[in-house]
């Protein structure tokens, strides 16, 4: 169930960096991300409110683990997640998928220094496999992500908010790990990690004005796209943090950024022409296949 779990929140994280190629070019993305944090919020606190009706054991409270759904907010939420709609915006989903794809790198650092976790010899060589595949679906120099080549400069912006993504999410997903394991509330702690992340955010915004024009300015399927993101970055929240409550954080997280599995094939059969998919990427996606298969008979 850990892998699975795991499996669910990979498609929703992917399904969310397609849609936001297309959100990205009918609604700024300063606007837009105060959708997807709002929707972060009202959609898991709908699903909180029917699992609650739901439930047999009564509810409690957790200040500790609180905190730690707060902190996992601010570090995956508000930085990990704002950072890679910039990343999409500068590099393209295909890129930035595989950039997504090496947070594991940062999850295993943190939980092994901040969860004491450690992996046997079996695990780790499922690691190097999955990170061999994911190496070789990365686009080659030169591809293109859209309709115009990489410039230098966009390149190293890509670059570094890619970096500050991957380490977001890498973090924050180990915070996050340690909170569920503290306070069995996945739900809840979606909707307070994306409270602490809206509210920072707000304080970090300015030219209000604007905003509020680009709202008025804004279709109806401007919103609707940058609401199914928040739907669907919902869902990986919930997913990922469902799948740490049953196999180790760095685990989890490897199998949860592997989204180049989904974003290649919809892009060269789905969107067309908009993406690479060749020998090179089909052969990293077999590995990456091979990795999670043997890591579930595990």
């Amino acid at each position: 169930m850990g892998v699975a779990f795991a499996l669910l929140a990979m498609v929703s994280f992917a399904s969310n960096i397609l849609l936001t190629r297309y959100a990205l070019l009918r609604m700024p993305l300063e606007s837009g991300f105060l959708i997807v944090l709002s929707t972060n919020i009202l959609f898991p606190l709908a699903l909180f409110g029917v699992e609650l009706g739901a439930r047999e054991a009564a509810f409690a409270w957790d200040w500790k683990g609180f905190a730690l759904f707060a902190a996992g907010g601010v570090v995956g939420t508000f930085l990990g997640r704002r950072m890679l709609f910039d990343t999409v915006r500068l590099l393209g989903p295909a890129r930035s998928s595989v950039f997504h794809s090496t947070a594991p790198a940062f999850a295993l650092l943190g939980a092994w220094l901040i969860a004491g976790e450690r992996l046997g010899l079996y695990e780790v060589l499922l690691v190097v496999i999955v990170w061999a595949g994911l190496w070789l679906t990365q686009p080659r120099a030169g591809s293109q992500t859209g309709d115009a080549r990489l410039t230098p400069e966009l390149l190293r912006k890509g670059l570094l908010f890619g970096l500050f993504a991957v380490a977001g999410f890498g973090f924050g997903n180990v915070i996050r790990g340690l909170a569920v394991r503290h306070w069995n509330e996945a739900v809840l702690g979606t909707v307070i990690s994306s409270v602490a992340a809206l509210a920072l955010q707000v304080v970090v915004t300015r030219h209000w004005d604007r905003i509020v024009a680009q709202f008025r300015a804004a279709s109806r399927g401007a919103i609707g796209l940058y609401v199914a993101c928040g739907v669907a970055t919902s869902l990986g929240s919930i997913f990922v943090t469902l799948a740490m409550t049953r196999i180790e954080i760095g685990l989890a997280v490897l199998v949860v950024h592997t989204t180049p599995l989904v974003i290649f094939p919809v892009s060269v059969f789905v969107l067309r022409h908009r993406e690479e998919l060749t020998a090179r990427t089909a052969a990293g996606t077999g590995l990456v296949l091979a990795g999670i298969s043997a890591l579930a008979l595990r």
